[in-house]
C-alpha cells in the first residue's frame, strides 16, 4: 500500500519557477520585446532624419561652390564661403519673386483662416437643415485634384479680367484652401467646451462676439496649426500661378512667385549656367518655410493631438 503524498509545511521550501501572467509571457519577455522595438523605431527615426538633412545640407553647400567644384564632385566641401552668391541670385530676379509670394501670402493666408474658421464654426456649432451635406461639399473640395479644374479656372479667371494680378491669386488660393481648413477646424471646434459657449450666450454676447472673443482664442492651437500648412502649401504652389500668373500681353509686367522664378531663373541661365546662384535660389525659397516650422513644431503638435486628446 502505498503512502499518502507529503504535502509541503509552511518551514519547507518550495521550488518556485518564473511567473507567467494571464497571457502566457515573462516580464523579461516584454523588456525584450520593448528593447527591440525602441532599437527599431529610433533606427529608422535616424534614417528618417538622415534622408531629409542630408539633402538640405547638400543644397546648403552647393550654394557655396562653384561651377567647376559641382561638376568636379557633387559631394566635396566648398572652398570659398563668399555669401556673394545669395546677393548675385537676389539681383537676378529671386528678390522680386520673393516679394510677390510675400504680397500673395499676406492676404491669402489670413483670408483662407477667416473664413474656414467661420464656416467650420457655424457647421460644427449650429445645426441646421443641410449641415451635414454642406459639410461634405467642403469636404468632397478637399478630395477635387487640382489639374482637373485647370482650364475652367483660367476661363474665369479670365472673364473676370484677373489674370497675371494679386488679387486673382489670392482669391484661387483661398478657394483651393478653403476645404482641408473647413475639414480641419470643424473637428477641433468640436471639441472645445458647450459650456463657455453657452455661458458667452446667457451672459448677453452676439453671436459674432461670441466667435471672435471666446471660441476663436480657445481654438488657437489649431489655427496655428492648418495655418502654418496652409503657408507651406500656397507657398510651394506651382501649377495654379504657372495657369493664372503668366503676361498678357508685352506691356504687361511680370508678377511670378518663387516657384515660377525657380524655373525662369534656370532657363535664362541658358548654356551660361551659374548653378551657384539656382542653389542660392532655392535656399532663399526654402529658409523661410524651415523657419516658420521649426519656431511653430510645438504649437502644430498640440493642434493635432488636442482634439485627441480632448
Amino acid at each position: 500500500m502505498s503512502a499518502p503524498p507529503k504535502t509541503a509545511s509552511r518551514g519547507d521550501s518550495v521550488p518556485t519557477g518564473p511567473r507567467v501572467d494571464k497571457r502566457g509571457t515573462r516580464p523579461g519577455d516584454e523588456r525584450g520585446e520593448g528593447v527591440v522595438l525602441n532599437v527599431f523605431s529610433h533606427g529608422f527615426l535616424a534614417l528618417w532624419a538622415l534622408l531629409i538633412v542630408l539633402p538640405l545640407l547638400w543644397l546648403v553647400l552647393s550654394s557655396f561652390k562653384t561651377d567647376a567644384q559641382i561638376g568636379g564632385s557633387a559631394f566635396g566641401w566648398p572652398q570659398n564661403w563668399s555669401p556673394d552668391v545669395f546677393s548675385r541670385a537676389w539681383d537676378k530676379g529671386i528678390g522680386d519673386y520673393f516679394v510677390n509670394t510675400v504680397i500673395v501670402l499676406v492676404f491669402s493666408v489670413p483670408l483662407t483662416m477667416l473664413f474656414g474658421s467661420m464656416a467650420a464654426y457655424v457647421l460644427a456649432r449650429y445645426p441646421f437643415r443641410g449641415n451635414r451635406l454642406l459639410y461634405y461639399f467642403f469636404v468632397a473640395g478637399a478630395m477635387f485634384p487640382v489639374f482637373l479644374a485647370l482650364v475652367p479656372l483660367f476661363f474665369m479667371v479670365k472673364r473676370l479680367d484677373m489674370l497675371n494680378t494679386y488679387q486673382g491669386l489670392i482669391l484661387v488660393y483661398v478657394a483651393y484652401s478653403l476645404p482641408f481648413t473647413v475639414f480641419f477646424m470643424h473637428a477641433f471646434f468640436r471639441t472645445l467646451p458647450t459650456a463657455v459657449f453657452e455661458a458667452a450666450i446667457l451672459d448677453g454676447a452676439s453671436h459674432t462676439r461670441t466667435f471672435f472673443q471666446v471660441m476663436l482664442p480657445m481654438a488657437k492651437p489649431g489655427l496655428i496649426s492648418v495655418g502654418i500648412f496652409n503657408t507651406l502649401g500656397q507657398w510651394n504652389q506651382f501649377i495654379l500661378p504657372t495657369v493664372l500668373m503668366q503676361p498678357q500681353s508685352g506691356d504687361d509686367p511680370e508678377r511670378y512667385v518663387l516657384t515660377q522664378g525657380l524655373i525662369q531663373l534656370q532657363q535664362q541661365q541658358g548654356y551660361a549656367s551659374d548653378l551657384p546662384v539656382l542653389f542660392a535660389g532655392v535656399t532663399i525659397a526654402m529658409i523661410p518655410m524651415l523657419v516658420v516650422y521649426l519656431s511653430f513644431q510645438r504649437q502644430v503638435q498640440a493642434g493635432l493631438t488636442s482634439a485627441t486628446l480632448k
